[in-house]
């Protein structure tokens, strides 16, 4: 008897290329791998609304719909207008409750509106800056895997992540989340499967791990 396909769609973190699922690999043809990727919002566009007109993207029934970071709050909002087979979240937030409190202050001052995000456009500026080998090497991973630097877009991107109002988790998402994650520290994160030594690129660094596992938490029921 054959086999159906299982369809994966994969979406990247705030600003990211999908070439950040560059060495997902999933067992063909039981897997088939789809990767979404961010388009500009319209003005002051809510992000349930960006999550419809993403979810015109989907061109299967019953998928896998897997988002990182700020695309794992995106994916949770997708999953309110379309059916799915699973839904996984990494490196990312189920809840509000989950956010760090300076999100959580920056939501409240709208902090958020003074980070100088026309810088973003300028990396080879900030490029020619850089002091040490760490800043040098996050900047090079920055030009690799970073694909939109509109300034407008990370504006409405960073409003929506601080001020994301979801109370209640889904209570069938599954949360992968590494606990030497500095962006969304693991002391606020609950049930979730604990990557050791998992950063906030845990999906680029711990491929290896995604690559043995994602197939049996896809098929587990």
């Amino acid at each position: 008897m054959k086999q159906d396909i299982i369809h994966v769609y994969l979406m990247p973190g705030m600003a990211a290329s999908p070439l950040i699922f560059e060495y997902i690999k999933l067992p063909e043809p039981q897997f088939k791998i789809h990767l979404l990727e961010w388009f500009l919002p319209i003005e002051d566009e809510p992000i349930s609304d960006y999550a419809l007109r993403m979810c015109a993207k989907i061109k299967h029934e019953n998928i896998v719909l897997l988002g990182v970071s700020f695309g794992g709050v995106l994916v949770q909002e997708m999953s309110k207008h379309i059916n799915l087979r699973k839904l996984i979240i990494v490196s990312s937030v189920k809840s509000m409750h989950e956010l760090p409190k300076h999100m959580l202050l920056a939501k409240a001052t709208k902090a958020y509106k003074l980070l100088p995000t026309q810088l973003a456009s300028n990396i080879d500026i900030i490029e020619k800056y850089a002091f040490g080998e760490t800043v040098t090497k996050r900047i090079e991973l920055y030009k690799k895997y970073l694909s939109v630097n509109d300034s407008e877009y990370l504006n409405w991107a960073i409003k929506n992540m601080v001020s994301w109002n979801q109370e209640k988790p889904d209570p069938k998402l599954i949360h992968i989340h590494g606990d030497s994650d500095k962006v969304f520290p693991i002391k606020n994160i609950q049930n979730c499967i604990i990557l050791k030594n998992g950063t906030h690129i845990a999906v680029i660094n711990k491929y290896k791990w995604f690559n043995e596992n994602l197939p049996r938490i896809i098929l587990d029921s």
